[in-house]
């Protein structure tokens, strides 16, 4: 067991859950039904990270009303549940990193760009929900990533110093907000690859299949050199 208070934050599309096909066709759909434009490269370095709302924005070009803003994000959050759920599954090795982390006294939390709607349908549909102390998402929040806010505020929630948490993401602009909090990051490669991530995270890997506490001590301590596992 460990004595000084450390955390292990999860995003949780794309790290949690290999979901992110599932949120592109989504995307896609919805964009064809309101002519609007969309490509993968868009979405990988401008929208994947951000919240629904500040997405919809961008890609209708205009602020949103609270209503429009809801009845749009469910509109499009409902095609891809409908597209996911006969998948959903935590990524592999998952459920067995989380049980060793906590097994070893670190806390854990989640800070999610998404829903309400989609965190309650992921984390309770993948049985992931028990593990986590405190869970942060979009709606709880003023700045989306890559503002450091919605980490900045799962640490605080949590009683855990930035410096004493280790962050879980996926994309790109989630790195950037962890990092902007004062946090080591280490990134899945379920939306970028390794060496696109290498430069702004301590370690790339493609789940959490093998990963322990012993994995993070290095980076809970910051004597870790910037490395990769294939």
């Amino acid at each position: 067991m460990i004595d000084a208070p450390l955390a292990a934050l999860f995003d949780m599309d794309g790290t949690l859950v290999d979901n992110m096909a599932y949120h592109i066709a989504s995307w896609e759909a919805f964009c064809q039904r309101y002519h609007l434009p969309f490509s993968l490269e868009t979405y990988y370095r401008q929208f994947n990270g951000r919240t629904s709302r500040d997405v919809l924005q961008m890609l209708f070009g205009r602020e949103l009303t609270d209503a429009e803003a809801h009845n749009f994000t469910e509109e499009k959050e409902e095609l891809y549940r409908q597209l996911y759920r006969p998948h959903l599954r935590p990524v592999a090795g998952c459920v067995d990193f989380l049980e060793n982390l906590k097994a070893n006294g670190v806390k854990l939390a989640v800070a999610t760009s998404a829903p309400l709607s989609n965190l309650q349908f992921t984390l309770d549909g993948a049985g992931l929900a028990p593990f986590f102390e405190v869970v942060v998402y979009g709606a709880m929040v003023r700045r989306g990533k890559p503002d450091p806010e919605i980490y900045l505020t799962t640490a605080f929630n949590l009683g855990v110093e930035p410096a004493r948490c280790v962050v879980f993401e996926d994309a790109l602009l989630g790195i950037e907000s962890a990092r902007r909090a004062g946090m080591t990051v280490v990134a899945l490669t379920t939306s970028h690859s390794a060496a696109e991530l290498k430069a702004s995270t301590a370690l790339q890997v493609p789940d959490f299949a093998g990963m322990t506490f012993e994995t993070l001590q290095p980076f809970f301590e910051k004597k870790s050199a910037f490395s990769s596992i294939d």
